[in-house]
């Protein structure tokens, strides 16, 4: 038996197994340099690589938390989501903890949202090596 949940975005969804759930899904970028036009065309090549591949649609899309390494300070990757039309959605921005020996000049992104399918992760460029287990 299908139970709708009132008050998701894109109409609704079905809980249990195998039917629609909050999933958190990955994923991370290179930046080249640290420029608002590099970490905001880096990050929206991210998330439009991210939603395809997971065949999601901006209403199932909960929230967004984004980490920049500390040396992309030149613009706030949400601005990219933004720009995409995520305007109904949660987003925040945070610095990653810079870790002596990290890799520079990368955006992260955790998204939460509504899907029927396994979360596919989404690392391109140089953060590919951030999770060769995907690769």
């Amino acid at each position: 038996m299908e139970e709708k949940i009132q008050g998701l975005p894109g109409g609704g969804g079905k809980q249990g197994s195998g039917g629609t759930k909050v999933r958190g899904l990955r994923g991370a970028v290179d930046v080249p340099e640290n420029t608002a036009a590099a970490i905001l065309t880096a990050t929206e090549g991210l998330l439009r690589e991210i939603l395809a591949r997971n065949r999601l649609a901006v209403e199932d899309i909960i929230s967004a938390i984004f980490t920049v390494t500390p040396d992309l300070n030149a613009a706030f990757p949400a601005e990219a989501a933004r720009r995409l039309g995520w305007q109904e959605v949660a987003l925040m921005c945070a610095t990653e903890i810079p870790v002596p020996g990290s890799l520079p000049g990368v955006v992260r992104v955790l998204i939460h949202a509504y899907s029927d399918r396994e979360p596919v992760h989404v690392y391109l460029g140089r953060a590919a090596q951030l999770r060769p287990d995907l690769g």
